[in-house]
């Protein structure tokens, strides 16, 4: 099979027609009794809107200590280190730390010996990895050094971006037609087709046609929660708007709650107001990421179900001559390195400046030593071929 990366755009024109049957969830995706059929209107709410409850509620089952992880105080206990570290001392934390997790940078010459006569496979979060983290996540672009640095990568191995925005956002965003994209967490995927005569397709695949008329496949276990996520999408947006700094967002699959520009003393209000419309939607839940609560389906899926998604895809699961590596920042992204971890397939690369478990191997610091590790990867697989 031809590893190249399939140039396509994820932008759907005419799609092929689709056999009904085949949208609904998967029922191995599900981890509640399934009722049976798609949802209707009328049937996302279970219970009656609710008086809001008292922020005992969010205090009690670790909604605010979640919320408060994603941003440290100036004195934090390092977990696994037991030290404490004031914030002029992070360096020395960090350099302690990076023992259990080392640069993948100054790490690389033992990942390229790993990868030789291997094919890679590059999996990227996109926000805090390609970009920075901004205030508004509207304006979180990747420079357009960064993205000569991806398209490049995706010149020699197959690459994704696998994001929690939505698939179209991220598109948007880095722009390149050279990449598999993944959007809400994986519940969006677009990607390559198997051309072989005993793929009789994932239950949750169609088949569609891209911008550029080429065939693949599209990929949406959650397709029948879009209305529910809608739904909520608005309710949020309604009642957080008297919140100053609060920022709502429909990643389709998923809405996410940012609370990066509120003010602390608030962050109970606003815990509560999600707190409070959950309760309504027992088949949706909470998770957290880098100072933003998103609100998800229950289902069995994440990042690193979409990682092996995208490898069987590509014909690359399975298989001893493969290296995925996947670089991320967030919480969301554990899951994929936990995939590539216990299943001894891959490395995991944590984008972190600061101390923090992890099921990854090795880290970098931030998007910059992202972008040179790529280039690095680039110059390594140019030596080889020449």
């Amino acid at each position: 099979m031809d590893l190249k990366p399939n140039h396509s755009s994820p932008v759907l024109t005419d799609p092929i027609p689709i056999n009904k049957s085949r949208l609904g969830i998967h029922s191995n995706l599900l981890s509640y009794p399934q009722s049976g059929g798609s949802l209707s209107p009328g049937k996302y709410k279970m219970t009656p809107r609710k008086k809001p409850a008292k922020l005992d509620d969010v205090r009690s089952n670790g909604w605010l200590d979640a919320m408060k992880s994603s941003s440290p105080p100036r004195k934090k206990l390092i977990k696994g280190f037991n030290i404490e570290v004031a914030a002029d001392d992070i360096d020395i934390a960090y350099h302690s730390w990076m023992i259990k997790y080392p640069s993948a940078l100054k790490s690389f010459e033992q990942i390229s010996k790993h990868a030789k006569n291997k094919k890679i496979a590059v999996f990227l979060d996109y926000d805090g990895t390609l970009s920075p983290i901004v205030d508004d996540p509207d304006r979180a672009f990747m420079s357009d050094a960064m993205r000569s640095a991806v398209r490049n990568v995706a010149k020699y191995f197959p690459t994704a971006i696998i994001s929690g925005r939505s698939r179209d956002k991220v598109y948007k965003l880095v722009g390149l037609t050279e990449l598999f994209y993944a959007g809400s967490h994986g519940m969006d995927i677009m990607g390559p087709v198997k051309h072989t005569e005993s793929d009789d397709g994932h239950p949750n695949c169609v088949r569609s046609i891209d911008q550029e008329g080429k065939e693949v496949n599209l990929f949406q276990p959650a397709r029948e929660f879009i209305p529910m996520i809608d739904e909520v999408f608005r309710t949020l947006v309604e009642n957080t708007k008297d919140i100053k700094g609060a920022k709502v967002e429909n990643h389709k699959f998923c809405t996410s709650v940012h609370y990066r520009n509120v003010e602390e003393k608030n962050w109970p209000i606003i815990a509560q107001c999600v707190h409070d419309i959950l309760k309504d939607y027992p088949r949706l839940r909470l998770t957290h990421g880098r100072k933003v609560l998103e609100v998800r389906p229950v289902i069995d899926w994440n990042k690193g179900k979409a990682v092996e998604f995208l490898l069987e895809s590509l014909g690359l699961s399975d298989r001893d001559d493969v290296l995925p590596i996947y670089i991320g920042d967030d919480k969301t992204d554990e899951d994929a390195f936990k995939v590539l971890k216990e299943g001894n397939m891959g490395y995991g690369i944590l984008v972190s400046s600061v101390p923090k478990e992890s099921n990854a191997i090795f880290s970098v610091r931030d998007p910059s030593e992202v972008k040179k590790f790529l280039k690095a990867l680039v110059r390594w697989k140019r030596l080889e071929e020449a």
